[in-house]
């Protein structure tokens, strides 16, 4: 176990990556506090054992931030991993979309990584070491037509993650990103894995031939967390099945 005496936080955690990237974390040794907004986070928490705790957050809120960071240092005493998790998505073409949908977008995914990622590293500052994972996407530099705000957040994270690595690395904390391709979470089945043909498409410009898993994306936040990746900071790490390395579309196994 890589983990053993840490303690991590991990936003948007009752499904998907971020229960995956939860699950990993303790599986290495380390304590969890599980955040999202969705109460039912409780009882993931309760099922990941006790090393496991649970905060009902709005991460897009300063307030509610200051409150999990409170609750943390009060539960486990100290901040060593931040997993920047939570995010949505929201369906529009660009002439249609309204403010309030791109703000919220914005607001959640981006704003969100802001916050949790500042007030936590004024902890780690203080214990000079700490590690935040930025969850960005192959969307940061790919797009899709009709998902305006969430290209447009998905690329501010990867910026946000090199200024963050910069200013932060002189106090001995590391910030780094990950860049899902695919995953197989209710947000990509809703998103772009919606009919047979959509599948088609996605699977036609992946060369690995098939859609990833949460777990695999949990496997290089655990990597990102641990001694191992020590001299990596203000990278993202694209966990895609080869699709930004392709320039053509591939035969799809039916």
């Amino acid at each position: 176990m890589k983990l053993v005496q840490q303690v991590a936080i991990v936003t948007g955690a009752t499904q998907g990556i971020g229960l995956a990237c939860a699950q990993r974390l303790i599986a290495e040794g380390a304590s969890v506090m599980l955040v999202d907004i969705k109460p039912e986070g409780e009882q993931a928490a309760a099922a990941l054992g006790p090393q496991a705790c649970f905060f009902t957050a709005d991460v897009s809120q300063k307030a509610d931030v200051d409150a999990l960071l409170a609750a943390t240092l009060a539960r486990f005493g100290r901040i060593d991993i931040l997993v920047n998790n939570a995010g949505i998505t929201h369906a529009a073409d660009f002439l249609d979309l309204s403010e309030d949908d791109f703000d919220r977008v914005i607001r959640i995914n981006l704003k969100s990584m802001f916050l949790c990622g500042q007030a936590v590293a004024r902890e780690m500052v203080k214990q000079r070491s700490g590690c935040i994972i930025n969850m960005s996407s192959v969307n940061a530099t790919l797009a899709i037509p009709n998902q305006v705000p969430y290209v447009v957040s998905k690329g501010g994270i990867n910026q946000l993650t090199k200024v963050m690595a910069l200013n932060l690395a002189p106090h001995g904390v590391r910030v780094n990103g990950i860049g899902p391709g695919t995953i197989l979470t209710e947000l990509a089945k809703q998103a772009v894995l919606s009919s047979p043909e959509a599948r088609h498409t996605i699977l036609s410009r992946t060369p690995l031939g098939r859609c990833g898993e949460p777990e695999e994306v949990a496997g290089i936040a655990a990597f990102l967390a641990s001694a191992d990746a020590t001299y990596m900071t203000g990278q993202t790490i694209y966990v895609d099945g080869g699709r930004l390395a392709l320039n053509y579309t591939v035969p799809v196994m039916e």
